[in-house]
This record gives C-alpha cells, sequence and structure tokens, in this order.
C-alpha cells in the first residue's frame, strides 16, 4: 500500500511521530474480508470529495488512516468502518488546511494521552452545544484501544452519547486545521505549529476511576467549553 501525509515546513521536531502517513509503523496487511469494505469506503469518499481530491490522494489517506488504527485495533472487524471515519475526518482537514473548503466555522482539536477520556468528554459537549456552528476534533499522543466505558457512562448521563467515537491520533494535517489546539496533558508530546492558538487545560487523568470520581472533571470540562464556545462568539445550543 502506497501512503502518506502532507508535510509543512514549519513541523517542530515533535511532530514527526504522528504525521499519520504510516512510515513510522510500516505497512499494515489489508485482509481479504477487509478489502471489499476498504474498496467501497474509497469509493463513497471519492464521491465526497469529488472535485476536491482525486482517487489517488483518497487511497493514500485511506490507507495510512488503515495502518495508523491498525496498530492498536483488538476487534479488526470495525477497521474499515473507522478507518473511513478518521480519512474522512483527515480529508476535510487538508481541504481547509489547502483552502478548498472553507466556511467560516472555528475548528477545535481536543488533545490528552489516549483520546479516551477527557478528550473524548470535551469534544462531546463541544459538539453537543455548538451543533452545526463550529467543528471538533479530537486525537491522542499515545492513542488507547476503546474510550472509557466511564466516561461514555457519565456522558451519557447528561444526555450526549459518544459511543460513536474512537481513539485516534492527531496527524499534520488535522492539527494545521485547527483555529485552537486544547491540551489536556499531552505535555512535550502534543504538536506546536506557529501562529497556533493553544490552550492547556490542567485537569486529572480519569483513566480507572469510578463514575463518581470523574463527574467533577466532566462538569469542569464542560464549563471549560462553554468558555471557550463564548469566547469564539458561538451561542450554545443554537
Amino acid at each position: 500500500m502506497t501512503t502518506m501525509s502532507p508535510q509543512s515546513d514549519n513541523q517542530n521536531p515533535s511532530q514527526h511521530h504522528r504525521q499519520g502517513d504510516g512510515n513510522d509503523r510500516g505497512h499494515a496487511v489489508v485482509t481479504i474480508d477487509q478489502e471489499g469494505p476498504l474498496g467501497s469506503a474509497a469509493a463513497r469518499l471519492a464521491r465526497e470529495f469529488d472535485g476536491t481530491f482525486g482517487q489517488e490522494t483518497i487511497d493514500r489517506f485511506l490507507h495510512s488512516s488503515y495502518t495508523e488504527l491498525a496498530a492498536g485495533a483488538t476487534v479488526p472487524n470495525f477497521l474499515p468502518v473507522l478507518t473511513e471515519k478518521f480519512a474522512r475526518q483527515r480529508l476535510s482537514a487538508l481541504a481547509r488546511v489547502d483552502g478548498l473548503h472553507v466556511t467560516g466555522a472555528p475548528t477545535v482539536l481536543f488533545l490528552c494521552v489516549h483520546n479516551a477520556g477527557r478528550s473524548q468528554m470535551a469534544l462531546g459537549f463541544f459538539q453537543h452545544h455548538a451543533g452545526d456552528q463550529a467543528v471538533g476534533w479530537s486525537g491522542g499522543s499515545e492513542p488507547g484501544e476503546t474510550i472509557s466505558p466511564v466516561a461514555v457512562q457519565v456522558m451519557a448521563e447528561r444526555g450526549i452519547d459518544i459511543t460513536g467515537e474512537f481513539p485516534k491520533p492527531w496527524t499534520d494535517e488535522v492539527v494545521r486545521a485547527a483555529d485552537v489546539v486544547i491540551s489536556m496533558g499531552c505535555g512535550d508530546a502534543c504538536p506546536v505549529l506557529p501562529g497556533k492558538r493553544y490552550e492547556e487545560w490542567t485537569l486529572p487523568d480519569p483513566a480507572g476511576w469510578t463514575p463518581e470520581g470523574v463527574r467533577p472533571v466532566r462538569d469542569e470540562i464542560e464549563r471549560r467549553v462553554l468558555a471557550l464556545l463564548t469566547e469564539l462568539g458561538v451561542l450554545a445550543g443554537t
């Protein structure tokens, strides 16, 4: 499989392990059972991005997304579905970076280590309150295998379903497309690009906690998300 990710001349050294081009991980083998679903995914993406990207670019992003996710996949049967979602996000980000899809909606990227708890809860609140007024993404420096079931539970208590998301790495085009990057414990592993707005949200890592322990973290994340939306000029819930 051929893989690639667009490169930037102003990357800092800490970014090279999260370019999403599959070079560091090698090329994941696509099984016979997965070839059909991935082919269908490529066709759907080609239709969605018709006039924006050619088939070669779509195939490269689909295959490199597969390589990134295959490294930590525990249920291979789900890989084609998750790969398509990941590739779609990355292609949408690249279109924004290249000025091919400009909506004016602010874009926020939430990052934590495993992309399984804090960043997923933040993304859930952001999408819930912002609706289609803003774009939200999430990623991790060391993506986990699944979203924390406790995070899923406490978000469901607020009427927000985050089960459709999944841990994923950040990639170069996603970082470059974001207007605001929110870090929650990534430290030096988080990407840094000149000209970006960065915020560090110091929050405890709730991994392994009980729902009782996670709820205060959840509520603090919502408070910060609402404050961020106000700063971005987005009216929550409209």
